[in-house]
């Protein structure tokens, strides 16, 4: 979380950090919601807080870095856990070993505006679990790992979802962050 909030501010967003329902999220430009750990606990940690429902209401641009892209789906294997069902899809282990998948590897996808005009970037990884259905409607980009390919980017209208780390992705994720800061307008609040 630390991470995410300093690349985002070198990329000029005034961040708030919310760990609870006391700030209405309807009053940020936009907002992050940070990979860290696994679904059952982060989703009891949304639900137990008021966060869920206030993310759920959001209308505004969303940023979902890898579980947190993960609890965008409707259900996860992992802990067996609804999510916070923004996207239609179920976020199943990966069958590849060794996992957990950790390290540097491509997303691949058409030109998009966070991610470049190359047609293959290396981020870093630190999961075992995605959205493993690359026909999805609102997949954006794949990533090879081992004997399969993942979902490693969704977007669907201001919702933008990234399996990978690009806080901890070096000149590649800060100029994605950067790209999304702007993309977004987010000249002043972020939570």
């Amino acid at each position: 979380m630390v991470s995410m909030a300093r690349a985002l501010a070198v990329a000029g967003a005034d961040v708030t950090v919310v760990t609870d329902g006391s700030h209405d999220l309807s009053s940020f430009d936009g907002a992050v919601l940070p990979g860290v750990g696994a679904t059952g606990p982060a989703m009891a940690t949304l639900t137990r807080t008021g966060l869920s429902d206030q993310i759920r209401n959001f209308d505004g641009p969303l940023l979902a870095v890898c579980v947190g892209m993960q609890v965008l789906f409707e259900f996860s294997e992992e802990d067996r856990t609804n999510g916070l069902a923004l996207l239609p899809g179920i976020v199943t282990k990966l069958e590849t070993t060794p996992l957990p998948h950790m390290g540097w590897n491509d997303v691949v996808y058409d030109r998009d505006p966070l991610l470049g005009g190359d047609q293959a970037t290396p981020f870093y990884f630190v999961h075992s679990f995605a959205l493993r259905d690359i026909d999805h409607p609102d997949a954006a980009g794949t990533t090879s790992y081992g004997h399969e390919t993942f979902v490693s980017v969704v977007r669907r209208g201001n919702i933008v979802g990234l399996q990978f780390h690009p806080e901890r992705s070096s000149a590649a994720g800060l100029k994605l962050i950067d790209a999304w800061v702007d993309s977004t307008q987010l000249a002043r609040r972020v939570a």
